[in-house]
This record gives structure tokens, sequence and C-alpha cells, in this order.
């Protein structure tokens, strides 16, 4: 019926927006005080987990569950440089958010503040600016890091990352497009400067990116550019240590920086990078090199809406967590993954924030959580020895450091390969992943290049004067 606007939760039909609006907000402005509200902040590893586990056990009628993420899809990031390096389809290894609530609501904004006073978190829609408090009973921190330049804009302005799909999906791009240019001058100089590409970090995420774009361009050259020499390749490692993979070990480290070297990597130790232009990367020993390519792995950062939280933090403005994962002052709080301090009892020492252990984490704050919703008392206590480090170095080569024993070479690589996709959410994802890995067994990589994408911007999306104070927003849907 033209004109009139229903409400959808009890099919009333009323002549205006306005009206309706004032009826939702009103009649509906929240649940029954029985209903306690779950709020997850971050869709990474450790609030998915969490999510999941806690959907399992309690209906919709017990407790109400929403998920906040600015992104709307779980992204599997250890697969990152190998969609990167046009192995994987970008969207096998991201997973809608939406495909995991069962019976939660799921918001894509930006979360701007969170008052643990009054049990409200400010979230601010990314297409037109529009505010939302949302209230919460238990709220769980999970926002994970961002990239962390130390303050270097030159640095921040000239480099790629690795640590979103669109990252992955840019340097995949930018590298073809090195190859195309190399591929149209017969300047030897300038061929080499194309093809030179400097990654920055020798930790895992530099290392298995420097691993598979250095195969990935490596192998498109011979079969897909016969103007090119492949001696103008010049792939570049830069570690601010005196090795590279310290995750898994002196001696694993030594073994993956020999076959990096091996097939072609220039690896630079000791040494950090001040500084970068659009044609050079300037180094603290008073160097520099030439290269068309920086990419950016050196260091992460707390999301400053976690660092700024009225509480206690630890380890770099992380969140200070009990065993239980708790925040001492607030035991409503849960805090796991990039954004928690979580430290081990047996050593005194932080566990890491890698994936293995946001996924242990998920599972024993679900399990508080949903202690404390039946009024129980018997906590469970987060401890947990790694299995160990695993990382890809390059074409069906790997390091593995599991159970006290290394290995390295195609065996390694066959485990990571092996212990990622059993990790990775989603029977179709894990079926679709296999069939890339077949499909790059057999051919060759896929050297299209998806040029510019337009995009529909909503900024100046005006709602009019009916819009509710933020008092009134924190009762109504978005």
């Amino acid at each position: 019926m033209s004109g009139q606007h229903r409400c959808k939760h009890c099919d009333l039909v009323f002549d205006s927006k306005k009206s309706q609006n004032a009826h939702v907000i009103f009649a509906h402005k929240t649940t029954s005080p029985t209903i306690k509200k779950v709020l997850i902040l971050g869709g990474g590893f450790g609030g998915v987990g969490v999510l999941k586990e806690i959907q399992k056990r309690v209906s919709d009628k017990e407790v109400s569950i929403t998920i906040v993420n600015e992104e709307n899809y779980f992204l599997f990031t250890p697969m990152l440089p190998e969609m990167a390096a046009g192995v994987i389809h970008p969207s096998n290894i991201a997973i809608p958010i939406r495909k995991f609530c069962k019976q939660a609501k799921f918001y894509q904004a930006v979360v701007s503040d969170i008052n643990l006073n009054e049990r409200l978190v400010t979230i601010t829609r990314t297409f037109d600016g529009k505010v939302h408090a949302l209230e919460y009973d238990y709220l769980v921190l999970s926002l994970g890091s961002q990239n962390n330049f130390f303050g270097n804009k030159n640095m921040e302005d000239n480099s790629f990352t690795i640590k979103s799909i669109e990252d992955g999906i840019a340097l995949k791009n930018h590298a073809i497009t090195m190859m195309e240019n190399a591929a149209q001058t017969g300047d030897e100089d300038l061929q080499k400067r194309l093809l030179t590409f400097a990654v920055v970090g020798g930790g895992f995420a530099g290392v298995e990116t420097i691993g598979e774009l250095n195969h990935f361009i490596r192998q498109s050259v011979k079969h897909a550019y016969p103007t090119i020499d492949s001696k103008n390749i010049t792939p570049i490692l830069i570690s601010a240590r005196g090795g590279i993979l310290p995750e898994v070990g002196e001696k694993l480290g030594n073994v993956a920086m020999k076959y990096l070297q091996k097939v072609g990597v220039n690896i630079v130790t000791n040494t950090k990078a001040v500084g970068a232009s659009e044609a050079e990367i300037k180094l603290d020993n008073g160097g520099s090199i030439p290269c068309s390519t920086i990419i950016w792995a050196g260091g992460v950062a707390i999301d400053p809406v976690i660092s700024s939280i009225n509480c206690e933090h630890e380890n770099g403005g992380r969140i200070k967590v009990n065993k239980f994962l708790q925040n001492p002052c607030n035991p409503n709080v849960f805090a796991l993954g990039d954004c928690a301090a979580i430290k081990d009892e047996k050593n005194g020492k932080y566990y890491p924030p890698t994936a293995q252990h946001a996924i242990r984490e998920s599972k024993v704050v679900a399990k508080n959580i949903l202690e404390s919703l039946k009024g129980g008392t018997k906590f469970q206590e987060f401890s947990y020895k790694s299995k160990g480090m695993m990382a890809t170095i390059g074409n069906r080569v790997g390091v593995v450091s599991i159970f006290g024993k290394n290995l390295s070479g195609v065996t390694a690589w066959a485990i990571w390969r092996a212990y990622y996709l059993a990790n990775l959410p989603t029977l179709e994802k894990k079926i679709k992943v296999a069939t890339d890995w077949t499909i790059d067994l057999l051919f060759e990589r896929d050297l299209t290049l998806v040029g510019k994408i337009k995009k529909k911007e909503l900024q100046q999306f005006h709602l009019g004067a009916e819009m509710p104070s933020l008092k009134e927003q924190l009762f109504a849907d978005l």
C-alpha cells in the first residue's frame, strides 16, 4: 500500500515514517529484561569463535547476541599471502559474517566508543556516518590490530600492506602491472627497478609474502613474459633482527633464510627501513634501495578505540585480563586475540596473538559467559601450550616446529596446508580452497589485471529531520 509503513515487529501499519519510527522506539525499545545481551566487537578468529560457541548452547529466547565488524566478512588471514600471489581466489578465504549468525544480529559498522561505566558501545554506520548506541550485559572485545608505521608517514603513503582482502588484491594487481610495464622496455636498469620489490618485516607475514610473491613473479615471467630477463627480478626482505622467523626458532629461521636466498631473495638483516618515496626505500644505515614496490609487514598497533577504554591496560595498550579472560575491574567484559594482554602464569610471558591462540581463547570466553548466564561460578581458566609454529616460504616448501620437532621442505608445507584447511570455516570454503590448490598444481597462474572498480559513495545521503536522538537510537534498529 503506497504511502504506508509497516512495523516488522508487530505488523501494524502507519501513514508516515516518523510515526513508524516513534512506534518502534517506544513500543519495541528493548527486549525482555530477562533476556541478557551479549555484544561481540570484532569478526576475526576470536569474535566469530565466541559467536559460534554461544549459539550452540543458547536460544534467542534466552540470550540476545549482537556482533559488530567493520567488514561484512571473516577473513582467513593465514592464507592471505597465497591469495596475493594468485593461488587462491579472494572470496574463497572470506566468509560473510551473516553465515555464522544463526540467531545473532550483525551490524557492519565502525566501533566509535566503548563506555564500560554505562555499558554502552557507540557504533558508526560506514556509508552515511549514522551513529547508534548498543547496550550490553556481556561485552566481548576482539577488535584485532592495525598496521603500525611508527609515525613514519612517508612509509605509510608509499607502501602496500598485507592485512586485508583489499591489500591482497591490490598487491597482486600491482605485481602484474609491474611485469606488464617491465615487458615493454628494453632499458635493463628500468626493468630491474620495476621488478625490485622490498618487503619490510622478517616475521610470518613478511616471510610468507616474499616467498609467495617471488615464486609468482618468477613463474609468470618464465611462462608469459619472454622480453623480461629473469636476472632483473630482485626480491628483497628487510629484517630489523639478525635473522628471520623468530617465532619458529633460530634453527628453522636459518633454514628458511638459506632457502629464500637459494631461490633469489636478497635478505638484509640487522637493518631498519626508516623512510620511503615512490622510487626508493631508505635504510637506517644511510643506504637506500631503488624499487617500485614496498610492502610493509613491520609491525602492528592496537586499535585506538581499545587503548582509549577507561580500564586497565598492559603490553602496549592491550586490555588487561585475568586467567578467565575477564577485565579484573569489569567481570562482564572479556577480551581476547590481538587486543588482550593474556599472561601465561607458568612463565610470566604474554601469549602471542596468533590464530591458534585466538581460537582456543574464544572457547574459554564462550564457556565463561555461558557459566555466568546460568549463575554459576565455575569459570574455566585459559592455559594453552602452543602445538607449534609454521610458515610457508615458497613453492611447496615450508618450515614447521611442532610438538618439539623441527621439519622443513615439502613435508612441512603439506602439514601447513592440512592444518589450515582443517581450520578454514565451512565445508564450502574448504572445497573451494582445495580446488584452487589443485588448479595451481596443474595450470599456470591467472595474469588477468583487474582494473579500477567504480564504487558508489553515499556520504551526502540525507535522512531528513526525523532522525531520533542518540538515546532514542539506543533502542532502534539500524
